[in-house]
């Protein structure tokens, strides 16, 4: 995630939050380095604030779109008014939530977006490897395909949408087994993936579960 906002106590306390939620987050106190980022680096999500110094939020976003970025933007800000919605959305924002704002409401904005953009990305980066879903395969960095069944690529999509978070067995287990009533279920597919693509794809955290590996 990109955060940019010029507040700096606000912004320490929305990456001590986010981070705590599992995200990854870059935060950019000003315009320009927030541009920066979001043209040289890959983020899920952006949010981002209106008042900026240097490079104004509703300007940063029209650059972003004008050069094909479309990373889903939500600006958090004190400007609310409806004509100030409407300018913000038609700047290029997906959302836009008011200052003062319930961090939960803003966490459910940012869990909504990064699934529309996860949901609809054909290629997630593994490390120096690329999942394929529409494919439903591994490209190696060598260019050799290594093809996977549905239930491995699911698997594989899940840790691969959020690389930095530590999935717990029982998590998986609901969300790509369909609720299959043991979770040993989860360690067969990461036994199945690792047989395929080599042991380090999947890393095990020991008394928490996986998180995505490199290859």
């Amino acid at each position: 995630m990109l955060l940019i906002e010029d507040d700096r106590e606000l912004g320490a306390l929305l990456v001590e939050i986010l981070t705590d939620h599992g995200y990854e987050v870059d935060h950019a106190v000003e315009g320009q380095r927030g541009l920066h980022l979001a043209l040289s680096r890959t983020y899920d999500v952006m949010v981002v604030d209106r008042g900026l110094p240097a490079l104004d939020g509703l300007d940063l976003i029209r650059r972003l779109r004008r050069r094909a970025v479309t990373v889903p933007a939500l600006f958090l800000t004190a400007f609310g008014t409806v004509h100030d919605r409407v300018t913000g959305l038609d700047a290029g924002a997906e959302d836009y939530l008011v200052k003062p704002f319930e961090i939960d409401e803003l966490l459910a904005r940012v869990r909504a977006l990064t699934r529309r953009h996860t949901d609809h990305a054909e290629l997630l980066p593994l490390g120096r490897a690329w999942l394929d879903l529409g494919a439903q395969a591994v490209w190696l960095p060598d260019g050799a395909q290594v093809p996977l069944s549905g239930q491995e690529c699911r698997l594989l999509r899940a840790l691969a949408v959020r690389p930095r978070h530590v999935h717990t067995r029982a998590s998986l287990r609901r969300g790509v087994f369909d609720g299959a009533t043991t979770e040993s279920i989860v360690d067969t597919y990461v036994y199945y993936l690792r047989g395929k693509l080599g042991s380090g794809v999947v890393r095990t955290v020991r008394g928490i579960g996986y998180r995505l590996g490199s290859l």
